[in-house]
């Protein structure tokens, strides 16, 4: 399991980890923050990623992340 922070483009911060989970897919969870006050949990997957360099997958992760907050709706 690895861990990521980071901050949206709407200015909440947030707390993760992800795993790989077999045949190309990662899970992850993050908890959403505002002025460190709790404001959310997601939870997602990202698929297709056997081909992804290792050094990309946090930034994979990442933008998982991002978009499964700022482009909920």
């Amino acid at each position: 399991m690895a861990y990521v922070t980071g901050k949206t483009k709407n200015g909440y911060t947030y707390e993760g980890d992800y795993e790989l989970a077999g045949a190309g897919r990662i899970l992850w969870n993050a908890t959403y923050r505002r002025d460190g006050d709790f404001a959310g949990i997601r939870h997602g997957q990202l698929r297709g990623m056997q081909d992804l360099p290792a050094a990309a997958v946090d930034d994979a992760v990442k933008d998982g992340i991002e978009s499964t907050w700022t482009d909920a709706g």
